[in-house]
């Protein structure tokens, strides 16, 4: 150990492997030796993380490390090496000194060292299979024992003094038969500890007996099954049982609900017919997992503890040798009932993943982290087991939807895609259960921004519903429901409404006018009103939604706090700044209590807020909330994602009010080329962008630059919008306002007038927006007709009013 901790003082990253590739070398052992020394002499003050990598991904476990200490991590698709840095770094933070990270058997470096602290304070140590030829990493290879050091090691971990010492010869031709490999000698060590009646001679005999029946053994299996057949027949049901784990610390509880389940369910899966032979007879038929009763199980565990078989990792959590859990789950085929327990490990899993919402929050993520690995092993082994179709497709969409809530993109999509593959190959490519798992991988598409991946899969799972369900099914509502979501965010309004109405009217009829579905389908279609400027037809339906969600799912639940959010976005829109505001912040106070302060959850109500802000002219309070959800969905979503765009564009649009034009042009230039290749040149995010940077051109006076923006601008808007929307009143504003600054009256002048028309018919007279409009016309009038040039001006009836009622004022 000496010689290691050396080397790490020396260089941040050590790696143990064996020499010859051979496992029970002792690298495990070497390095938890090492670990725990140095937690008792606090040599890492700032802590040690074990993480055990070999079945695990890398990210995942420091993120749910990192959540343990209740820190947030942001992430996005492209750029995860940076939110394990921001893990690495908080960890830091809140620490001092220096801190030890343990990778236990690692495959390929390369896969990990990019994951890898920059840090200096973080010492990484790794244990491997295979040597590791990196040069970036320092190497410690292990060899066989040295037959001294394995003498040694026998006799202090036998504690048989008195035999080790008169069986000197024996005891050192055991350690050569045992080919010197630590676990292997810790195994028959700990055996005589236990069986003080068994001499060393005795002891190696037995083991040469066994190689001797079995040619296939190698020696330190021949030792596994030593300590094997000293288990009673409880023991051993615990040992098989414990294999069908991952790889990783065990909560007790969780073994505990196997063995119960498999109580439950003992007599359907003809456990009676079962026997077995305890100290060379033959117990009486009786139900296998009967044998571990509360009092039997307790004591099982021990006994494998005690025979170093099963090591405890943390309090009421236990960890199986990688090698040992081959040994017990080879020891699992022979058993006739080995599917049976398997399923129910896996029916338990399958339990804690239906606790698990469809919305993921902190709460959520903190409860489930210690189960997610075995849950892996159900999705990825044993959910065929699983007769329920919903079953075994849960612990996939779990862990989806967990990834998902930390923002892990990549991991959430690789477990929507097997889903569906499963669902595919099991129920077929048209039936109901691949149409769910079509619209998962689809929702997960929309929330990433890629569109055009998510309506295909949106489209046939809608037909399949409809085709196997019926036209008028709650599911079939809500595949109409989310397809219409995606036109409504690719600015396909016509397309996406008869969806929603038809979503909402089967969710009324089918599930009554208080469901939740109802209040979901109600808010939908509200929003979509809004979006084309429909705002008296949105108001009730909002009200209402939001009205049903207090109801019946609570005050602070994650859709009442998107009922409020988008009540806010109506008002705000209506210019009722006083009503929005209280919605606003009792919605960015559910986010944040739920999902934490770096969800972009948590970023949406934070840019809300701030537009609301900056339209009542509160500039100093809008400005620190736009850039903490710039930076929040820069990390969780990406560089390039819509909704980031939508951030850049709104924070330049304050910078622009503030007269910081220097700082705003860029991030106006970066959000309009995100909306050209995430969404399109034509879709009306893309218009708003063009919108925005010809507002800061027109402000900082170079108007030929502006001018073919707000052309565009203004086209989008009236073909997807629609020739009397509300956006497009403020695009028809924005030119004319143009053309009065470089003198072109006759050209403003009708741009204005329509622009009052929709304004006056859809927002009304004392609406901000038409106000701001109506004060734009009047001043172009009067430099009209304090040019002379009021003559020229069209013979509108509304303008002729107008001019008249300015020259009786003068």
């Amino acid at each position: 150990m000496q010689q290691l901790h050396g080397l790490l003082q020396d260089g941040s990253r050590v790696a143990i492997a064996a020499a010859s590739g051979m496992g029970g070398i002792g690298k495990t052992e070497l390095v938890w030796q090492y670990a725990t020394f140095h937690r008792e002499h606090n040599t890492y003050p700032a802590g040690i993380w074990w993480l055990f990598v070999r079945d695990n991904d890398l990210a995942p476990q420091v993120l749910q490390k990192a959540l343990r200490m209740g820190i947030q991590p942001p992430d996005t698709l492209d750029n995860l090496e940076e939110r394990l840095q921001f893990c690495y770094e908080e960890w830091a933070k809140q620490t001092s000194g220096n801190a030890l990270l343990v990778l236990d058997d690692v495959n390929d470096y390369r896969a990990v060292q990019r994951l890898l602290p920059r840090n200096p304070r973080f010492k990484v140590l790794l244990t491997a299979r295979q040597r590791l030829e990196e040069k970036t990493v320092q190497r410690l290879d292990l060899k066989k024992l040295r037959p001294l050091d394995a003498f040694k090691l026998l006799y202090e971990v036998s504690q048989a003094e008195t035999r080790i010492v008169q069986e000197q010869i024996v005891a050192e031709q055991l350690c050569a038969w045992l080919e010197y490999l630590p676990l292997g000698i810790e195994l028959v060590a700990t055996f005589l500890k236990v069986e003080p009646d068994v001499s060393v001679a005795e002891l190696l005999a037995q083991l040469q007996q066994k190689l001797l029946q079995d040619e296939v053994l190698t020696p330190v299996a021949a030792a596994f099954e030593l300590s094997w057949v000293q288990l009673n027949a409880a023991e051993q049901q615990l040992a098989v049982l414990l294999s069908v784990f991952a790889l990783a610390p065990m909560p007790w509880q969780l073994v505990e609900s196997v063995v119960v389940v498999c109580r439950v369910e003992a007599p359907k899966q003809n456990w009676l017919k079962k026997l077995f032979v305890v100290w060379g007879k033959v117990q009486a038929p009786q139900q296998w997992c009967l044998l571990l009763d509360d009092r039997v199980l307790s004591q099982s565990r021990r006994r494998l503890v005690e025979l170093s078989l099963l090591g405890r990792v943390e309090q009421k959590q236990y960890q199986l040798h990688a090698l040992i859990r081959e040994f017990f789950a080879a020891k699992l085929q022979g058993y006739a009932d080995a599917e049976n327990l398997r399923r129910s490990f896996a029916v338990v899993l399958t339990a804690v993943a239906k606790t698990i919402p469809q919305t993921v929050t902190l709460e959520v993520q903190q409860r489930v982290k210690e189960a997610l690995p075995h849950l892996e092993v159900v999705a990825e082994q044993w959910s065929h087991l699983l007769e329920d179709s919903t079953d075994a497709m849960g612990s996939f969409t779990v862990l989806a939807r967990v990834a998902q809530g930390q923002s892990l993109w990549a991991e959430a999509e690789k477990w929507y895609q097997a889903c569906l593959q499963m669902t595919e190959e099991r129920y077929g490519a048209d039936r109901p259960d691949t149409a769910t798992s079509l619209n998962n991988l689809a929702e997960l598409y929309r929330a990433m921004g890629r569109y055009p991946e998510a309506e295909p899969l949106y489209v046939r799972s809608l037909s399949i519903r409809e085709q196997q369900l019926g036209a008028d099914r709650p599911d079939t509502a809500m595949s109409l429901n989310n397809l219409a979501l995606l036109y409504g965010e690719m600015g396909r309004y016509p397309e996406a409404e008869p969806l929603l109405v038809r979503s909402l009217s089967i969710s009324e009829q089918q599930l009554g006018a208080d469901h939740p579905h109802t209040a979901l389908g109600l808010n939908n279609l509200a929003e979509l009103y809004r979006a084309m400027g429909r705002y008296p037809e949105a108001e009730p339906l909002l009200v209402r939604s939001l009205s049903i969600r207090e109801q019946q799912l609570g005050a602070d639940h994650p859709n009442t706090a998107t009922s409020l959010n988008n009540l806010a976005n109506l008002y705000n829109a209506m210019g009722r700044y006083a009503e929005a505001e209280p919605f606003y912040v009792r919605s960015l106070s559910i986010n944040e209590l739920l999902f934490g302060a770096d969800d972009p959850h948590t970023a949406t109500s934070l840019n809300n807020l701030a537009l609301l802000y900056g339209e009542m002219g509160s500039y100093p309070e809008a400005e620190p909330l736009y850039v903490r959800s710039l930076s929040i969905r820069e990390q969780q979503l990406g560089a390039d994602h819509p909704d980031t765009a939508g951030s850049l564009n709104n924070l330049a649009e304050l910078y622009r009010a503030m007269g910081r034009y220097q700082e705003a042009e860029p991030l106006l230039v970066r959000s309009l080329s995100i909306m050209e290749q995430q969404l399109g040149a034509d879709h009306p995010h893309t218009a708003t962008s063009l919108n925005s940077l010809a507002g800061l051109y027109y402000a900082m006076g170079p108007y030929p630059e502006a001018e073919p923006l707000l052309v565009r601008s203004l086209a989008i808007r009236e073909q997807q919008l629609g020739a009397d929307h509300p956006d497009t009143a403020i695009s028809l504003n924005n030119l004319a306002e143009l053309y009065y600054a470089r003198g072109r009256y006759p050209e403003a002048e009708p741009l204005y007038v329509r622009a009052l028309k929709i304004l006056f018919n859809r927002l009304g007279e004392n609406h901000p927006n038409t106000q701001k409009v109506w004060s734009n016309f009047i001043d172009c009038l009067q430099q009209a007709i304090s040019t002379g040039q009021d003559s020229q001006l069209s013979q509108h009836p509304a303008t002729q009013a107008l001019l008249q009622q300015l020259r009786e004022t003068e």
